[in-house]
């Protein structure tokens, strides 16, 4: 015999209020939507500046001259516009620093992936990113005042102002991002891959030079080029280390004068605003932009090219 159950009416039913839940999500999701859409109207706002600037400069002065003339003088006289004094400074001190970024960086990235004992990397990879909160102003110094005295002492014709000490500590200031990334990605390859290379009768050195760093290669260039990236958009170590003498060459042992050094000494000079030398710093600034877009975009084909995926 079983006991018969009243009927409940709906009234006494307990039911979620739903209402208040949807009223949250949609209040996030404007919330969220705002601040995206800030983020992405300020870089359009930021690219409409440079481009209408820019349009203004070369109203005055032909795209030409722009790529073909052989010295930078704008606040001069006799005004030359050669923008290629200027890249070549800023490609010549970014490939040092990455000619010091890269060994360093990557080595560092097996040493804590491959060698390294958990614990050891739990407390290593958190003092090698510390390196990268020094401020650049403090580098700059570092590399003025006792990183170019140190190498006069062994190259005698290494001027005080000079892009190979600028390119060296640059090197230095970029190595955590090249090694935490680097990393990171190294880290992320299945442990199946080495296993099975072990199993094959690889060394530790041929499983991570023929398995995991191929696995990683992606990740690896990725790195590299949000590095390349960072050190030409770079502005206080070459401005305190390089000096801002514009030059056209490859010589590291010189003053040389890279865009953003030239942003910064129009920026903070007395140079009316309106003005032909004025307007060059969004000319400088637009072919800034330009090359680290053209890097990004390269970076983020190459890492959708060659990504390996696992199950």
């Amino acid at each position: 015999m079983t006991a018969e159950v009243p009927p409940q009416s709906s009234a006494s039913l307990w039911r979620p209020n739903r209402q208040r839940s949807k009223q949250i999500q949609n209040l996030v999701v404007v919330i969220t939507g705002a601040f995206a859409a800030i983020s992405i109207l300020t870089t359009l706002g930021i690219v409409a500046t440079l481009m209408f600037e820019t349009f203004e400069f070369f109203r005055e002065v032909p795209f030409w001259n722009f790529l073909t003339d052989r010295r930078w003088t704008p606040l001069f006289s006799s005004k030359q516009f050669g923008i290629f004094v200027l890249i070549s400074a800023t490609v010549l001190t970014s490939v040092i620093a990455i000619l010091v970024a890269l060994p360093l960086g990557l080595l560092a990235a097996i040493c804590l992936s491959e060698y390294a004992q958990p614990k050891t990397r739990r407390i290593l990879k958190p003092v090698l990113e510390i390196l990268a909160g020094i401020p650049s102003v403090v580098f700059g110094y570092f590399a003025l005042l006792t990183v170019t005295p140190f190498l006069q002492s062994f190259i005698p014709n290494l001027q005080g102002f000079n892009a190979l000490s600028a390119g060296l500590i640059l090197g230095i200031s970029i190595t955590p991002l090249v090694a935490s990334l680097s990393e990171d990605a190294i880290y992320s390859v299945p442990q199946s891959l080495r296993d099975g290379s072990y199993a094959l009768g690889a060394t530790r050195r041929e499983t991570i030079t023929a398995v995991v760093l191929p696995a990683a290669l992606s990740g690896i260039v990725a790195s590299l080029i949000l590095a390349v990236s960072r050190a030409i958009g770079e502005t206080m170590i070459v401005t305190l280390a390089a000096g801002q003498n514009p030059t056209l060459g490859l010589n590291p042992f010189v003053p040389v004068m890279t865009m953003t050094a030239y942003i910064v000494q129009v920026s903070l000079g007395d140079t009316p605003v309106g003005s032909l030398a004025f307007k060059t710093i969004f000319a400088v600034g637009m072919t800034l932009f330009l090359m680290t877009l053209v890097l990004n975009l390269f970076s983020f084909w190459f890492v959708r090219r060659f990504r390996e995926k696992y199950e």
